[in-house]
């Protein structure tokens, strides 16, 4: 007897957000930025969604914003201590965009707010010399392909809820990887140092709120390396056939918890050698 069924062919695994509804989720989250509101878990509504789901939603809306006249100015890395990834059941960290608007001047006085629940973190950044096109790239292909290394402040920000209203869960990955990584913006200063020039690992930072001691670390806590995750970021970007641009920005990620901020607030971070890095945040608009 003749079997004149279709051959079974593998099919590829169909993605639960795809790129039609990324779009869609990205104008929520641009709307969600700009009315300074947040939205509903990305992941309650599609229960289904992938890490890689969050990606599509977080390049949809990084190709929104550039659309709409901003410029790529680098990426954030963040999730580097494996206490935080083992809190939030991955392997890897995470990474986001960082746009021209994000950007704050040392000691700026940031004016009237723009942002939901923002918090402080304090970091390295790496601003690359040439083009990091490895997708094999290490930590040396990144301290070569490093014009400096100075000290930074990431604010951060969540436009989608920590927790879901209608069911109590708490905020996953890929809803914090849809939102940018929760990257809002950069404060950088002190005194920027030629990567080769000291021991990345044992620099430390101390962070006061209002001239009171909030945190301290030391950037080994990144990875035990900050440029390791840089490394990570352009294999990463590799998979999108993507890669770190000269001229851009790289924030390595925070050796130090995340500290609230509030309306009034001063903060600064004394990175010892390197100086300091500070802002303010203004009163309501």
């Amino acid at each position: 007897m003749t079997d004149n069924a279709a051959p079974a062919t593998a099919l590829e695994p169909v993605p639960a957000v795809t790129d039609t509804i990324a779009a869609e989720l990205a104008e929520e989250l641009e709307a969600a930025r700009v009315g300074r509101s947040q939205i509903r878990q990305l992941s309650q509504r599609y229960p289904e969604m992938s890490i890689e789901d969050g990606y599509r939603v977080n390049r949809a809306w990084s190709e929104l914003r550039q659309r709409g006249g901003r410029e790529v100015r680098g990426h954030k890395i963040g999730l580097t201590s494996v206490a935080m990834q083992r809190a939030v059941g991955i392997t890897e960290p995470d990474y986001g965009t960082l746009f021209d608007d994000m950007f704050f001047e040392d000691g700026q006085r940031i004016d009237p707010p723009l942002f939901i629940t923002p918090k402080v973190e304090v970091e390295l950044a790496f601003v690359m010399a040439r083009d990091l096109t490895a997708v094999d790239a290490t930590i040396f292909d990144v301290l070569d392909a490093t014009a400096y290394v100075v000290p930074a402040l990431e604010i951060i920000d969540a436009r989608i809820e920590r927790i879901d209203s209608a069911t109590g869960a708490s905020r996953t990955v890929k809803d914090t990887i849809a939102d940018n990584a929760a990257s809002a913006g950069v404060v950088t200063g002190g005194r920027p140092v030629r990567p080769h020039d000291l021991d990345l690992r044992r620099v430390g930072a101390i962070l006061m709120r209002n001239g009171i001691v909030e945190e301290t670390g030391v950037a080994a806590g990144v990875l035990n390396h900050p440029a390791n995750g840089v490394a990570w970021l352009a294999r990463r970007l590799a998979r999108w056939g993507e890669y770190l641009h000269a001229g851009e920005l790289v924030l390595g990620g925070s050796f130090t918890r995340l500290v609230d901020v509030s309306a009034g607030d001063v903060f600064t971070a004394d990175y010892g050698d390197l100086g300091t890095v500070s802002f303010s945040m203004g009163g309501a608009s």
